[in-house]
């Protein structure tokens, strides 16, 4: 093994969660177009497409009956029920990707996170997200203008429920403003990619610095 070459580790998947409205989805955004090791799990929902919204982008859009056909055939890692819709994280190439060193970006809800636990523990690193205050949530809500009064009001009267899990996360970011919050993303990355279960190649690397290999 030369210096250049890279020892093997499995990959992880990186769950970020946080009320709507917090930032997350710009957060997932940024920090996946700055790590190249870094993939986003796409997911099937029963959402009407947003506008801003691309198919196999940023979900993939069916019907209750296909998703429910999905579930009974376990086609999913995890799914749950959220403001009205179903949300659910096909199994497809999860698991290549993860033997294959990458690591797995999820946005979801503390929901799929718990299922998540139940399966893939120690494959699951979580993350959630706060906003500075409430005050700042309502007014990010509002900024971004996908959503009707009706629906505004429906988030932030669930947020605080959604806070309620914060302690069953490993990370906690405050999102003050959006590059500090990235940043830690992504210094959360780099910590767990070092880590000496994950770096399932380093005994044949600690064996031939030791001229054993």
């Amino acid at each position: 093994m030369t210096k250049d070459t890279p020892i093997a580790r499995r990959g992880f998947m990186l769950v970020l969660s946080s009320p709507s409205g917090v930032g997350k989805t710009t957060i997932t955004r940024h920090v996946l177009d700055l790590e190249t090791e870094l993939e986003l799990s796409i997911s099937v929902t029963t959402r009407p497409k947003r506008d801003s919204e691309k198919e196999g982008k940023d979900y993939y859009f069916v019907d209750e009956s296909t998703f429910s056909q999905m579930v009974q055939k376990k086609q999913f890692l995890e799914h749950a029920h959220v403001y009205g819709y179903h949300y659910g994280t096909p199994i497809a190439s999860i698991q290549n990707l993860l033997a294959a060193g990458k690591d797995v970006l999820f946005d979801i809800d503390w929901q799929g996170t718990q299922q998540l636990k139940q399966i893939s523990m120690n494959d699951l690193v979580s993350v959630f997200l706060l906003p500075p205050t409430m005050e700042t949530l309502e007014t990010r809500l509002r900024y971004r203008g996908e959503d009707s009064e009706e629906v505004i009001h429906m988030r932030m009267s669930k947020s605080a429920a959604e806070i309620s899990h914060w302690a069953e996360y490993d990370y906690i970011i405050i999102n003050h403003t959006l590059p500090e919050s990235i940043q830690e993303v992504r210094s959360i990355l780099q910590a767990e990619r070092l880590k000496r279960r994950r770096q399932v190649g380093l005994a044949h690397f600690v064996n031939s610095l030791r001229g054993e290999d």
